[in-house]
């Protein structure tokens, strides 16, 4: 069978395929679905460090920009676009033009997050300021907001920039923005942050506890969170909380935590991976409904349905191969007994090439792809 990238104008597609088909012979087996990667559906030439969708599919992204200074000569400082579904660009940030007073830093744009009626739009940076002429440096969490037509959106009437505020997503109200703030460095724990754009900081009733991670539950002002104590000495616990209340409820006590939390679309099942091997989903509402799967460690996407996942078989920012997997019926398993554990058969993606990013467009029908090497982002349509 001829490998279906031979043709591609993507040379480092004809390149890839041809070393896959010639170590695991994928081109001799038939595809599930043929998909033509030699015509993408929209494509973004540039060397992006992030992107995401909005909810009408257009897409937030950041380019690398390296800047100079008379000391410094390979400062970082990323540029924002953001593309909408016809292709159109428009740069919402300047990287070489970004300033903080007289402090020295460079940055990377982390990950964005968009606010659920897209109009607001959060970029996570890691950031490294110099702090003083012996180049001492200080590494930290940011995060900026911007409405999608490039203004500043600031808080409280000050800047558009929150402090120490990681993996941060805007509540219903669109005007509400919680994050995680560093409790035990290096990221090891967290606790909860709240920011209201009208007024500023909002203090947490879960002032004093720690956190692993956690994930929004959508269309809530919930969370699912895998708490930990500061000392790290118990086991982590699964738990349901209120942001504003001392509500909440503990869901589970965990063998272990590796991480991948992620809460369903339909806001019912949770995710998580409990070592480098299995992956654990629960049911919110009736917590001892469980299954496992042996996936491997790797970054994961919910489908719109919640009945299977889009997995990369790589750790965050490095390059694997995609695949779907279905997800096993949950069943109620009584305490302290064994959870059997599924062995799904991967279902490959994309030729099996590898990417070293993903994200699936809100309607489910495309999936974008940072290529390897130049970063580039291209756009296909998903199918089984």
């Amino acid at each position: 069978m001829t490998c279906p990238c031979s043709a591609s104008r993507f040379r480092w597609l004809r390149h890839f395929c041809s070393l896959v088909c010639a170590v695991v012979g994928c081109c001799s087996l038939p595809p599930a679905k043929a998909q033509n990667l030699d015509k993408p559906l929209q494509s973004i030439d540039e060397d992006i460090t992030a992107f995401a969708y909005a909810p009408d599919g257009r897409i937030a992204y950041s380019v690398y920009r390296r800047v100079k200074t008379k000391v410094y000569d390979a400062l970082e400082h990323d540029d924002i676009w953001i593309q909408d579904t016809g292709g159109k660009r428009r740069r919402l940030l300047e990287g070489q033009k970004y300033t903080r007073g007289a402090q020295t830093f460079s940055y990377l744009i982390d990950s964005f997050r968009w606010s659920p009626n897209g109009h607001l739009l959060l970029a996570q940076l890691l950031t490294t300021t110099v702090l003083d002429d012996s180049g001492k440096t200080e590494d930290s969490f940011q995060t900026m907001v911007y409405d999608d037509s490039g203004r500043e959106v600031r808080i409280n009437k000050g800047e558009n920039v929150i402090l120490d505020a990681a993996d941060p997503f805007f509540l219903p109200d669109n005007a509400t923005i919680a994050a995680l703030a560093e409790a035990v460095k290096p990221r090891q724990l967290f606790s909860l942050k709240s920011t209201r754009i009208d007024i500023g900081p909002v203090k947490s009733p879960h002032d004093g506890r720690t956190f692993r991670d956690v994930g929004p539950i959508p269309g809530t002002v919930s969370i699912a969170a895998i708490e930990q104590d500061r000392a790290m000495n118990g086991p982590p616990r699964l738990q349901h909380l209120d942001l504003f209340t001392d509500n909440d409820k503990e869901l589970a006590t965990l063998e272990n935590y590796e991480g991948g939390l992620s809460v369903s679309p339909s806001g019912k099942k949770v995710a998580y991976f409990i070592d480098k091997e299995i992956l654990e989903v629960r049911d919110l509402t009736a917590p001892n409904r469980v299954a496992r799967l042996r996936v491997g460690l790797g970054v994961y996407r919910w489908a719109s349905d919640d009945s299977r996942i889009v997995l990369k078989r790589a750790l965050e920012k490095k390059s694997g191969d995609l695949v779907w997997i279905d997800l096993p019926a949950l069943a109620s398993v009584p305490a302290n007994h064994e959870i059997p554990i599924a062995q799904p058969t991967p279902i490959p993606i994309l030729h099996g090439l590898s990417f070293r990013d993903f994200a699936i467009s809100p309607d489910g029908h495309s999936i974008a792809v940072i290529i390897p090497g130049k970063r580039n982002l291209l756009v296909f349509p998903l199918s089984r």
